[in-house]
């Protein structure tokens, strides 16, 4: 009898660790489901409301409708007009190579930041020399920099991968030094006795702490990732959206002026959701809260 019992109560116990993984996956699945939902609805909204706003101030500014083109105009451009595949077609080859440049840019500026802030953190004298250093550079102009950003790395992909990368190294280099240095120090003491290095710390409990500042900064850092990519387009390749915009400027096509503006505003949302999406899934699984619920 106390065997038959003693195996009656050692069953659920048997049985806890798949159902904590179900309950764990069916959280995270449901956070997921909640953000995707939430992206969606804010997508929607903010359509509506661009929208709304597009033709306010066209109205309020008086702006003449052969300059400033309206929502239906953009529409019948990209979808209703005769040569609307044609329009469509080169706009998503310009927006490919757009998104390349952006792409180059983006990963430059994130690895330098990541291991700068590292650095910052292992070696705590470095930040104090550093960092001011690294704010002043922040308030000259980009534009004021690319002319020696130019001379220096070129009109290839170290030029693209340059001025991409300083849209991108500055924001995620203070709010990830900022989370990083946000680690537990008790948390960071338990690592350190029991004969962890600095660089163990670094990667058991400032990194995950770090997690949701780093997604935040990446958050604000893709869209400037595509203004940056643009910007590098116009200045020095003459290819993708950034130079199409001012030569359709120049050669008064509004038209396709203002639909690569749509194409670009509604590239910059879907690449900001997409990454709350990953953000949702790295901290369930990574995070300074998971395995928590």
């Amino acid at each position: 009898m106390a065997s038959t019992s003693t195996s009656t109560a050692a069953r659920p116990a048997a049985g806890a660790g798949p159902a904590h993984e179900d309950r764990s996956a069916g959280s995270v699945a449901g956070s997921v489901a909640r953000r995707v939902g939430i992206s969606v609805l804010t997508l929607v909204v903010s359509t509506v409301v661009l929208v709304l706003a597009w033709y306010a101030l066209l109205a309020l500014l008086d702006v003449d409708p052969f300059v400033g083109k309206r929502p239906l105009d953009v529409h019948a451009y990209l979808v209703t007009a005769e040569d609307a595949a044609a329009h469509r077609a080169e706009l998503a080859g310009l927006l490919l190579v757009t998104l390349g440049n952006a792409g180059i840019g983006f990963a430059a500026g994130l690895v330098a930041a990541v291991a700068v802030a590292s650095l910052f953190t292992l070696f705590r004298p470095l930040e104090f020399a550093f960092m001011p250093l690294a704010m002043l550079l922040r308030s000259v102009p980009l534009v004021a920099m690319a002319p020696l950003i130019g001379i220096v790395f070129g009109r290839g992909a170290a030029g693209a991968a340059a001025i991409g990368g300083v849209v991108v190294f500055f924001p995620v280099l203070v709010n990830l030094a900022l989370g990083l240095r946000s680690a537990s120090p008790q948390a960071v003491d338990l690592v350190r006795v029991n004969g962890g290095t600095r660089w163990t710390a670094l990667r058991k409990v400032a990194v995950p702490s770090a997690l949701p500042n780093l997604f935040a900064a990446v958050r604000i850092s893709v869209p400037g990732a595509v203004i940056g990519a643009m910007l590098y387009e116009w200045l020095f390749s003459g290819r993708g959206l950034g130079a199409e915009i001012f030569r359709a400027n120049s050669q008064v096509q509004y038209s396709k002026l203002w639909a690569i503006v749509v194409v670009v505003t509604f590239t910059s949302i879907l690449l900001y959701t997409l990454v709350t999406i990953v953000e949702t899934l790295v901290l369930a699984r990574w995070g300074p809260d998971a395995g928590r619920r």
